[in-house]
């Protein structure tokens, strides 16, 4: 087994930055922390391409909620998708789903296609997925390169068994990445398979805010402390991981 692969999502220029000095191998740029990830913006990318040397693939999702997207939210998804390698994403990071809660196939190779070879990762809408088996047929046959998954449970302490299953079941034919919930204690079970290649950790922490004044009556949000803090990187979750994956 090689060297594992470590990667963060970030959803802020500072955690990106954190996660690039603190030894995270991979970044996987998201907006919007509150819905899961949607897709990122292209000066933040162009920024980034220009401060760190790791990869970055980026997220390709137009909107929280569901996976279902109509044609219009699709043309969306290609048009960002060439966009973004325009600038220098080393890979994408999507997943699209039919009513029926399988992938769907033709929007997802279509979307592949718009990536000229860029690694492709589908994300946890596989979780969701109504026959995991068969999605993972499905998305090996589309070409994706790994599926990011917490076990189709909340959380891969709920789903490691699943886990442990599909990386038996995927064999050599795809990276299964661990993420969602995942904790340091979590992989020496994993490793232990012989098949884990890379994990996905947040490591995510908040710091106060810079700011000194406070309205005492606007809130734009739906989190009271929002405007108090500010979501970064914990240097010393990424540390843990990095100690537990053999670094």
């Amino acid at each position: 087994m090689g060297k594992l692969v470590l990667e963060a999502p970030v959803f802020t220029v500072e955690a990106a930055l954190k996660a690039a000095e603190f030894g995270v191998h991979r970044l996987e740029l998201c907006s919007d922390f509150g819905e899961g990830g949607e897709t990122p913006s292209a000066g933040n990318l162009a920024f980034l391409k220009g401060k760190v040397s790791i990869p970055i693939y980026v997220m390709i999702r137009p909107r929280g909620g569901d996976f279902v997207y109509s044609s219009d939210e699709l043309e969306v998804m290609s048009q960002d998708i060439k966009i973004l390698k325009s600038l220098g994403a080393d890979g994408f990071v999507f997943g699209v789903l039919d009513q029926e809660g399988q992938v769907d196939k033709i929007a997802c190779k279509k979307l592949i296609s718009e990536t000229k070879g860029l690694p492709c990762t589908f994300h946890r809408a596989f979780d969701i997925c109504k026959d995991k088996e068969k999605a993972l047929e499905d998305i090996i046959d589309c070409g994706f390169k790994r599926i990011l998954t917490s076990g189709g449970e909340n959380t891969v302490s709920l789903g490691m068994g699943n886990i442990l299953d599909y990386l038996k079941l995927a064999g050599e034919r795809i990276i299964i990445m661990p993420g969602g919930g995942l904790k340091p204690e979590h992989i020496s079970q994993l490793k232990s398979t012989g098949q884990l290649k890379e994990i996905h950790a947040s490591c995510k922490t908040y710091r106060i805010t810079e700011s000194k004044y406070f309205h005492p009556k606007v809130s734009l949000s739906n989190d009271p402390d929002a405007f108090k803090k500010v979501l970064t990187l914990d240097e010393d979750a990424v540390k843990e991981f990095l100690l537990k994956m053999g670094e």
